[in-house]
């Protein structure tokens, strides 16, 4: 009895206290001054808020710091994939557009070559090239079955650059005139005229100096008209290359050796190197 007598009174003083937080509150709102007790327990439950509401608010901002954090790693990724397909697609695209602009550089050059000589122009695609500067090879995706033969004639638009060494039935491998010095399956030099006095001038086209990536054109007579700044073509003499393809241009004359004939320094037309389209050139009648 006493017991119960005792925590009824209990409650009935936190009911109390409560009671008169309550007032105090009510009577800060709607008084603009406050007793020293109002005063007081205002503090007191500020400073308890502040207590709580501090640590609180640190929490919820580190998680809103980590989620802002995610969201812009996730933003970062996605711009970062955009960005490696768009330069994925431009050089796609710009490998298409040199391709294209190869390729009609092609058509327009076998066009050019069916006005002045009736040979057959089978573009290849150069799949491997040989690293040695002074006996290249590269191999072509022609073979056998597209109806190519040894010592057909390659070039590119712009000139000469070799002859087939060997076939198989899918492809072909490319000896560069680079190599003409006497290697095994190399060169050994061809004929060569001026373009537009093919009667007139005679040369043999027979050294290639790797360092200076010039060809060497010697025999040619004391009182042939040949200058700096003609250029030179093959004659078709000695069967080894067909008439009429561009060597290179003529940029240095001199006495030959025992002052009986000259030679000639030529710049090739073609490029040896980097090599992506060339041309098998078939003559018609010759097997």
């Amino acid at each position: 009895m006493f017991k119960f007598m005792g925590n009824k009174r209990l409650f009935l003083l936190l009911a109390a206290i409560m009671f008169f937080i309550a007032i105090m509150g009510f009577s800060l709102s709607v008084r603009g001054g406050a007793t020293w007790p109002e005063k007081f327990v205002a503090d007191t439950v500020a400073f308890g808020q502040g207590l709580v509401y501090k640590p609180v608010r640190s929490v919820a901002g580190f998680f809103e710091d980590v989620r802002r954090l995610k969201t812009v790693y996730e933003e970062n990724q996605a711009l970062r994939l955009t960005l490696s397909q768009y330069a994925r697609d431009t050089a796609r695209l710009n490998d298409l557009e040199a391709q294209n602009a190869r390729l009609k550089e092609a058509l327009e050059f076998t066009e050019r070559q069916k006005r002045s000589h009736e040979y057959t122009y089978r573009i290849a695609e150069v799949i491997s090239e040989s690293p040695d500067r002074y006996n290249r090879v590269v191999r072509i995706n022609l073979g056998e079955r597209d109806g190519i033969r040894m010592d057909m004639a390659v070039m590119t638009v712009d000139g000469l650059i070799g002859r087939i060494v060997r076939v198989t039935p899918f492809t072909s491998n490319v000896q560069l005139i680079t190599d003409l010095n006497g290697e095994e399956g190399g060169v050994r030099g061809f004929a060569a005229t001026v373009q537009g006095r093919e009667s007139e001038s005679f040369g043999i086209v027979e050294n290639y100096n790797a360092e200076e990536g010039t060809l060497l054109m010697t025999k040619i007579d004391q009182n042939d008209e040949l200058k700096e700044g003609d250029v030179i073509v093959t004659s078709g003499l000695g069967e080894l290359f067909p008439e009429g393809i561009v060597i290179g241009t003529v940029i240095d004359r001199k006495v030959g050796d025992f002052g009986l004939t000259h030679t000639a320094t030529i710049e090739p037309a073609a490029q040896f190197s980097h090599l992506r389209e060339v041309f098998v050139v078939e003559v018609p009648g010759l097997e």
